[in-house]
């Protein structure tokens, strides 16, 4: 399966066709990069990065 990422929010989903975080159905191939988020709360990183769910989301992300 290829892995796509969502271009609204980054979260990285490998079936579907609307991403479970924000609902979005714009997803790209080409992205390089990723971050496992596992406690969203109390990450620095999630904080900087702006996400408030756990998963794993691709660091950089590029249009189809």
């Amino acid at each position: 399966m290829v892995e796509k990422a969502c271009l609204n929010c980054k979260h990285i989903i490998s079936q579907g066709d609307v991403c479970p975080i924000c609902g979005s159905t714009k997803f790209t191939t080409k992205w390089s990069g990723y971050v496992i988020i596992i406690n969203a709360e109390k990450s620095e990183l999630a904080k900087k990065l702006g996400i408030k769910v756990n998963g794993v989301y691709a660091l950089n992300v590029e249009e189809s």
